[in-house]
Parts: C-alpha cells; sequence; structure tokens
C-alpha cells in the first residue's frame, strides 16, 4: 500500500495524490510511505525515485541494525522499532531529501501511522519540510519503548512481591526470561541511540541541523530509557542472586536434616546387625527382657544424639 502527502508553498496540502502526476502539484516536499508494499510498488525506488541500488538492497533485506547512509541527493536512515510481544526488532526504511521523505517497512506499524496522523494534522508545522517528517517517525518509535521498558519494570515488581507465592524455580525461571527481554531492549535501544548521536554531530545533515534541538530531545530519552533499561538489570542481577542463595540456602538444610537422620541410625543399625546375627553362643538372646532392653538402648541412643544435634545448633534455622 502506498500513502502520499504532500505540502504546497501556499499552505495547501494533498493526501493521497498520483505519483505519476507529481510535478502537476508543485510541492514544497512530500511524503511517500510504501507500507507492506508488493513487488511492482518496490520497483518504484528504482523507477521513479532513482535512488541507489544498495539502500534498496538494505531496505528490503532486513539488516535489524539501525545505520545512517550518505547517498546523491539525499540520506538513507534504518531504523528499529519493537515488534510487541517479542520485542524483536522490526526495520523502517527512510530515504530522505530537502523536498521529500520515502518510509519503507515490510509491516503495518502503528508507529508510522501514528506520525502520519500527526503530520497530516498538524498544519502548523508544515512549513518545517521533510526533517519534520523524519522527527516525527523518530520520536513516536522511542515513544513505544517506554511502554516495554515499564511493563518489565511492573513485572520485577510483581517479583518481588511474590503474591502468588510462585516457588523459587518459577521465580528463577521468569527472572532469566525478563533478563534475556532486556538484553534485546538494551540492544535495539543502544542502536538507536547510536544512531541519534550521529545525527547530532552530522556535517552533511543540512536540513536536521534546524531541528536539533528535537532530535536532541529524542536522545536524551533513548539515554533515560537505557538508563532505566540497566536499573531493571541490575535488579534482575540482585533477584538471581537471593533466589539462588535461598535455593541453596534450602538444599543446605534439607542436606543437614538427612545428615542427621542418617548418622542417628548408624549406632542404631550396628545394634540391630549385632542381634541380628544367628549365632548360639550370645547370651543375650536368652534373655527374656532382651528384647525390649535393646529397644530402650536403641531409643535412648537416639534420643541423646539428637539432643545432642539440637545443643550443637544444627536445627537452627
Amino acid at each position: 500500500m502506498i500513502r502520499t502527502f504532500g505540502f504546497k508553498k501556499d499552505s495547501e496540502a494533498y493526501i493521497n495524490f498520483d505519483l505519476k502526476r507529481l510535478d502537476d502539484y508543485d510541492l514544497q516536499w512530500y511524503w511517500v510511505d510504501l507500507d507492506n508494499p508488493s513487488e511492482s510498488e518496490i520497483k518504484l525506488l528504482n523507477k521513479h525515485f532513482d535512488f541507489h541500488p544498495l539502500s534498496i538492497e538494505d531496505s528490503i533485506y532486513s539488516l535489524n541494525k539501525p545505520k545512517l547512509d550518505y547517498y546523491e541527493g539525499y540520506s538513507f536512515f534504518i531504523l528499529n522499532a519493537l515488534r510487541s510481544g517479542t520485542l524483536e526488532p522490526m526495520e523502517i526504511s527512510l530515504f530522505v531529501a530537502n523536498n521529500y521523505i520515502v518510509s519503507f517497512h515490510t509491516e503495518s506499524l502503528d508507529e508510522i501511522n501514528q506520525a502520519w496522523e500527526r503530520v497530516t494534522g498538524d498544519r502548523a508545522n508544515w512549513d518545517k519540510g521533510s526533517t519534520y517528517v523524519a522527527h516525527e517517525i523518530f520520536d513516536k518509535i522511542v515513544d513505544n519503548f517506554f511502554p516495554a521498558v515499564s511493563k518489565i519494570e511492573d513485572q520485577l515488581d510483581s517479583l518481588y512481591s511474590n503474591e502468588e507465592n510462585k516457588s523459587t524455580h518459577q521465580l528463577l525461571d521468569e527472572v532469566f526470561h525478563l533478563r534475556g527481554d532486556l538484553q534485546k531492549l538494551r540492544r535495539v535501544i543502544s542502536s538507536m541511540r547510536d544512531l541519534l548521536y550521529r545525527i547530532l554531530n552530522s556535517e552533511r545533515l543540512e536540513g536536521f541541523k534546524e531541528q536539533k534541538i528535537y532530535f536532541s530531545d529524542i536522545h536524551d530519552h533513548l539515554l533515560k530509557l537505557l538508563d532505566m533499561v540497566e536499573a531493571s538489570r541490575e535488579i534482575t542481577s540482585d533477584l538471581r542472586d537471593s533466589y539462588l542463595s535461598i535455593n541453596s540456602t534450602r538444599m543446605n538444610t534439607n542436606m543437614m536434616v538427612l545428615t542427621v537422620i542418617t548418622t542417628i541410625f548408624i549406632p542404631l543399625t550396628f545394634i540391630a546387625g549385632i542381634y541380628g546375627m544367628n549365632f548360639e553362643n550370645m547370651p543375650e538372646l536368652k534373655w527374656q527382657n532382651g528384647y525390649f532392653i535393646v529397644l530402650g538402648t536403641m531409643t535412648c541412643i537416639g534420643i541423646l544424639m539428637f539432643l545432642w544435634f539440637k545443643r550443637k545448633g544444627w536445627f537452627d534455622s
């Protein structure tokens, strides 16, 4: 699907105009959005706009890493948005020139739709040109990072409170899952931060210099997002260490209990083994109350050993 928006010098705007009649409109600048384009629409990148084959190739074949390249007459950007649920990056390509911007993406994206609604309805900023559209796209992409990061923070709070009384193994699984999500976020956000840094310090992006303060604000948002991600990663590290420590302590306690039980039964097993031998010359076998005497002896040994272990503090939590 192709969407078009153009701004004429007399403040008149055109939406979804025919690209073949582009010269008839005398536009100051225009935006062409290729949303999940067909093969024939993809060919417009070469036939109509005459973009460099390398930039077209980068648009069609996902690189999943933000970048900036300079070509004759335009600058080429690759941005990463987040796919909700999986937090995998989705690629958006921008071809930005002084009098036009072309956005290319193989999936329909809320970020682009939000930017489209903002640009087409914001008459006061139409005279800012194609870099204004680029800023809106950048801004909507970065704004949609915040809900993903905040969701993970809420999940960490839930793990801390553990109101559902989940087992330590379940909590550890969730912690490691969240650490994986944070790593995905960190990779995408840091790459976008590096791209914004290049934009802010580039001498070849003339149109972007006029709106440097706005792109600087987006860069600040990315820095804040990275701080939030790093803080969450530290929390997951603390939770992981705490749960591992708790699990280790419980295991040591269980081993201690088993050791006490085994130790108590060693002398009892020794006595039972002796009197389980069938020798004829064992005088105790002729005692009338020998059975009760041996059981009483074994009981006393067990109780005395239990009290001794307790005095040593083996049962202290």
